[in-house]
């Protein structure tokens, strides 16, 4: 087990999942840190006596998505242990529950804007609010600087 940080970045398969994960790999964690990367697929709602399932707010990851190829793709030589986890259920509720054993949640951005429920997102906004942890959001201004270097 490892006697370093415990850093929690939620995944989207999108590039602001992507962007989050890089900076917790290449800025935020040490040699002897673990990064938990989780992506969380919201369960599918179907609604009573129909076959139409309630369409989840955010990206969700098609069918045949592989956490860690996606994590090996992203080509970062992290100094610190990553592990992926795939769970269903809220996105939010999950990585809350899973900030309560970690050190620094990281999260992306869902858009540019001067209002902070457009920045974060529903998804966002809930974590800075209930975290048990720091939480750090990559906006979409530092994903580009990730994304360009």
């Amino acid at each position: 087990m490892s006697t370093g940080r415990v850093i929690i970045v939620g995944m989207d398969a999108s590039p602001r999942g992507d962007a989050a994960l890089r900076w917790a790999l290449e800025i935020g964690a040490h040699a002897g840190d673990t990064v938990r990367a989780i992506l969380v697929r919201p369960r599918d709602a179907l609604l009573p006596g129909t076959s139409f399932a309630i369409q989840p707010h955010g990206r969700v990851p098609e069918a045949g998505y592989s956490l860690d190829e996606h994590v090996r793709d992203l080509g970062v030589e992290p100094t610190a242990a990553v592990e992926t986890r795939t769970v269903h259920g809220d996105p939010a509720t999950e990585l809350v529950t899973a900030s309560a054993d970690a050190d620094l949640l990281v999260l992306g951005a869902h858009r540019g804007g001067a209002v902070a429920d457009l920045v974060l997102g529903s998804v966002g906004r809930e974590c800075v609010r209930y975290s048990r942890c720091p939480v750090v959001v990559i906006t979409p201004e530092a994903a580009n600087r990730l994304t360009s270097v």
